[in-house]
């Protein structure tokens, strides 16, 4: 049984009823009352001393103390930003790739830090992580925590020179951030986004997401924002999930089922958390984590099931005469898991841009390949509605993505789906894009190039000297300019 605050009052409240008694009966003295009353208070405060974890294995684990190379990784960032402008950003522009993924990189979104989200049910104890994991039980900061479903906001924890909240509408309103693009879910989500900023080691280097609890009889247009959208944003950009259950709540409802639907392809991020595993006896357990795998077997439909950790994690002792120095283990596996995401901050950022790139090329190839089969199958008698409606229907017809196989270095797991298209261009005219062979100049080359360099040479050789150790540089070329006049691969000789 665990002991907390309002148990204490609850029992100091019936002592002290129980000895008023006495007192209307004659058979205790005022003295005998106010003695007993204090050795009581006194004992219910030891009681409460004791009961309270101790956290030093978190600074440990996470290496709080240690000072990280803050040169370094302001100079990765400022040559990943140089990378993405020049290399990748023109190509965006030109061909809209934001029309298509509604994913915008910002610069907010290249400096941010590790973002971790937590995801569940009502209750499962998700505030109650956060508070222990920052330190802010019995403190005025703490995030409010309850039986009830008492966290109805996404709140966002990071780091700030002082203790503050801000509003969300001035988070989106913050182009440093890297949530602006938040805003365009509406003005009835950011009444219920907030941010609390607060100087804290922890936040110097992960920002953490709380998330309102799943409740499965509420349909989401009550909540008065697209609330899967919203999540789909932050599951986009979280480097770690932990979706958190406990004993009680381990039914799958609709909104349950669409959660993890959204985290489909996310499977190495996503951590599953069985919380508040001491309140229940070692066979028990057993019992529940095997029902836990029933319920979300049919979610989840890798080879391999995410990492399950059963632990309590809030501020307060185990209970007694239960599995301790497991809990201990696997709440120190998490914190493991929790540091190697944030020692690994800069090649993931790396290897997300170098992923978004691939992205930006591919679909660049295949805009080009629409435009060059329109101006292919028109002739001066064609309606130009017409023909490209029919490229539209049926590209398979054409082979419009085949032949992106066929002649480019992608991969067909790559490719995006051929419906998308038929939407992309029902709002960007198919006139409205040049051939990649005409998107070259003199002084910026060719966009094409530029990308797959990026992609092939530039940022592997940045993952390279972080690996190794070295302070990425700007290349000799890069600070005088070589001079050399770009080649176009597409112009015939």
């Amino acid at each position: 049984m665990h002991f907390n605050p309002p148990a204490l009052v609850y029992i100091v409240c019936e002592t002290i009823r129980v000895l008023l008694a006495a007192i209307m009966k004659g058979t205790v003295s005022i003295c005998c009352f106010l003695a007993l009353l204090l050795l009581q208070a006194t004992a219910e405060v030891e009681e409460l001393d004791h009961v309270l974890r101790d956290r030093s294995h978190i600074d440990e684990t996470l290496r709080l103390a240690t000072e990280e190379k803050a040169a370094d990784y302001v100079a990765a960032i400022q040559k990943l930003r140089k990378i993405y402008h020049s290399s990748i950003k023109p190509m965006e522009q030109a061909y809209k790739y934001n029309e298509l993924r509604q994913h915008e990189i910002s610069d907010g979104e290249i400096t941010s830090k590790p973002m971790v989200l937590f995801l569940g049910p009502w209750s499962v104890g998700k505030s109650s992580m956060i508070n222990y994991l920052l330190g802010l039980q019995d403190s005025p900061y703490q995030l409010y925590t309850g039986a009830e479903p008492t966290t109805s906001e996404f709140t966002v924890i990071m780091h700030g020179e002082k203790i503050r909240s801000v509003e969300g509408i001035v988070m989106a309103a913050d182009s440093s951030r890297s949530f602006s693009p938040l805003e365009k879910f509406g003005q009835n989500f950011l009444e219920k986004l907030i941010g609390i900023e607060m100087p804290h080691k922890l936040l110097e280097r992960v920002t953490f997401v709380d998330t309102p609890g799943i409740i499965e009889n509420r349909k989401q247009q009550e909540r008065g924002y697209p609330f899967n959208d919203v999540c789909q944003w932050f599951i986009d950009r979280a480097d770690l999930i932990f979706v958190v259950f406990d004993p009680t709540k381990l039914d799958v409802g609709l909104e349950l089922e669409m959660l993890f639907r959204q985290l489909k392809g996310r499977e190495s991020q996503i951590r599953i958390i069985l919380n508040k595993a001491d309140n229940l006896a070692t066979q028990d357990l057993m019992r529940v984590y095997g029902a836990l795998f029933w319920s979300l077997a049919p979610l989840i439909n890798v080879t391999e099931p995410p990492r399950v950790y059963v632990s309590s994690f809030w501020p307060y002792d185990y209970a007694p005469d239960t599995s301790r120095e497991l809990f201990k283990r696997e709440e120190i596996s998490l914190l493991e898991d929790l540091n190697q995401v944030i020692e690994n901050r800069m090649e993931n950022k790396i290897a997300f841009i170098r992923q978004h790139a691939i992205r930006v090329r591919i679909h660049a190839l295949l805009v080009d390949r629409y435009v060059q089969t329109f101006k292919e199958k028109m002739s001066f008698f064609s309606d130009p509605e017409l023909v490209f409606q029919e490229i539209v229907d049926d590209p398979d017809k054409f082979y419009i993505f085949k032949s992106i196989l066929a002649k480019t270095n992608v991969s067909k797991f790559d490719l995006p789906n051929r419906d998308a298209y038929r939407d992309f261009f029902g709002i960007n005219p198919i006139a409205s894009f040049k051939p990649l062979a005409s998107q070259c100049s003199y002084i910026g080359g060719c966009l094409l190039e530029k990308i797959e360099k990026a992609i092939t040479n530039e940022l592997p050789g940045l993952l390279s000297s972080i690996n190794s150790g070295k302070q990425p540089g700007l290349s000799s070329c890069e600070i005088t300019g070589c001079g050399e006049k770009p080649k176009n691969r597409y112009r015939k000789n």
